[in-house]
């Protein structure tokens, strides 16, 4: 069994129930699980990580993404667009989306986080094009795989169609047939419910817009029949507010607990749009929450109540969301984006650097319905990211490296970064994949669907 020593960090913030932060202490990795934290001899280990001059952190996570999008950023015409308008226009893109895509968006958005320090991530695949077939997520789930990260893969679906009153056109929308007999074969064909797990499948209809009631009814009955997790999009916009109104006659949140959508085996992305009594009910019930700041503020929706949703005892985590909305999948950004939108939105003592390492690391494992994952202990899983501080970009911030990796830095490259025990970030290079390759590969096929779109 490899073990890997990572040797005096000047700092490590395990986010154990103490919330500790050690100095000059030493991390011993045994197989894909932590063996032993404390003064340790070299001679224990087969491959020394140098920890002088870096800090050390449990691996971040990443609860709401879409890795396909990556193919889709920046477009000119959205750059300025609110949710809806936006949604309408990358549809035409997106309904150009397989399997090749789905193969190199999900290796550039892994990437990307694997390089910024996130060892586990979700992603919300909700998009099947009529001719791209029902192995999309298939081949996400290979290639997250190949590239080493530990994967909360969500099957998502649309079945609520432009013709119906939805929002999504006809072309990219599943019947609910075929919705649920897709989600029961991808559950009993992936997922691993065990301890240390590095595949756990969630189902994840995409929206109160963009699927019929009976979707979201079913899939819930699926979901616990099977034991799984559950997630969707709720409250990001006004625009989502009236139409649930409109077409429901309940605000969203309501009609998802009309529906069975609450729980301790649920959690919803953004929920930007709720109002106190909602924020009680959030926590009363157990549902978690996905925080997306960068991806709100770009698309001008709004800030979440996160200091609130924290106060009340509501499970808070943070995402990335989808690259099209962001525009990167750069998680330790996220973490300083979350603090500095708090701190805009209710004041300058409203969220701290410890108050967001938490919310990405502890808050993110809770919200998965995990404690194997999300601190630096004995016996956890050996999910760790080392960031160099002993850099120009951090001159200075020698009184406090654990809040100095939210509040500085003009970097958010890893040095090294371990998952279930494995070097997968080595010297702030991707190990095992060659990003060149992976960007011209994904540049090109990106070119292909803005072509086929007819938008260049």
């Amino acid at each position: 069994m490899k073990k890997i020593l990572i040797r005096d960090a000047w700092t490590i913030v395990t986010q154990d129930d103490d919330n500790r932060i050690l100095k000059n202490k030493s991390i011993l990795v045994s197989g894909n699980i932590i063996e032993k934290i404390g003064d340790i001899s070299e001679a224990d280990a087969d491959e020394v990580v140098e920890g002088c001059g870096k800090i050390v952190i449990p691996g971040l996570i990443n609860t709401h993404h879409h890795f396909y999008q990556t193919l889709t950023r920046n477009l000119p015409k959205v750059q300025d667009a609110k949710l809806f308008d936006w949604l309408k226009y990358l549809y035409n893109a997106w309904k150009h989306i397989d399997e090749e895509a789905i193969d190199i968006s999900t290796r550039v958005a892994v990437g990307e986080l694997l390089l910024t320090g996130c060892t586990t991530t979700s992603d919300h695949l909700y998009l099947y094009p009529k001719n791209a077939g029902n192995r999309l997520i298939d081949i996400e789930i290979e290639a997250a795989s190949r590239m080493g990260i530990r994967f909360h893969p969500t099957r998502g679906s649309m079945s609520l169609g432009e013709s119906s009153g939805g929002l999504p056109p006809e072309n990219v929308i599943q019947s609910d047939e075929e919705i649920l007999k897709e989600s029961e074969r991808i559950i009993d064909r992936y997922n691993d419910s065990g301890e240390f797990s590095m595949c756990r499948i969630v189902l994840a209809p995409c929206s109160p817009f963009s699927v019929t009631e009976k979707t979201m009814r079913d899939t819930a009955d699926i979901a616990r029949k099977k034991g799984v997790y559950m997630h969707t999009h709720l409250a990001e916009t006004k625009d989502e507010d009236e139409f649930c109104i409109e077409q429901t006659g309940l605000r969203p949140l309501e009609y998802m607990e009309k529906v069975g959508w609450t729980g301790p085996d649920v959690w919803f992305a953004h929920c930007v749009h709720l109002n106190d009594r909602e924020i009680k009910r959030l926590a009363e019930t157990g549902s978690g929450v996905s925080h997306c700041p960068t991806s709100n503020l770009r698309l001008g929706s709004g800030i979440a109540p996160v200091r609130k949703m924290l106060d009340e005892g509501v499970n808070v985590s943070l995402a990335v969301d989808g690259s099209a909305s962001n525009d990167s999948s750069d998680m330790l950004a996220e973490l300083r984006m979350a603090m500095m939108s708090a701190r805009h939105k209710t004041g300058v003592d409203s969220m701290s650097a410890a108050d967001v390492l938490r919310m990405a690391t502890r808050g993110g494992a809770e919200v998965l319905g995990r404690n194997d994952i999300g601190s630096i202990e004995k016996g956890k899983a050996a999910d760790i990211a080392v960031f160099d501080v002993n850099r120009l970009d951090f001159a200075g911030a020698g009184s406090d490296y654990a809040a100095a990796l939210v509040f500085s830095g003009a970097c958010h490259i890893a040095d090294t970064v371990i998952v279930n025990g494995s070097v997968r970030v080595k010297g702030g290079k991707l190990a095992g994949a060659d990003a060149q390759e992976i960007t011209e590969k994904a540049n090109k096929i990106s070119k292909r669907i803005r072509i086929r779109a007819g938008l260049e």
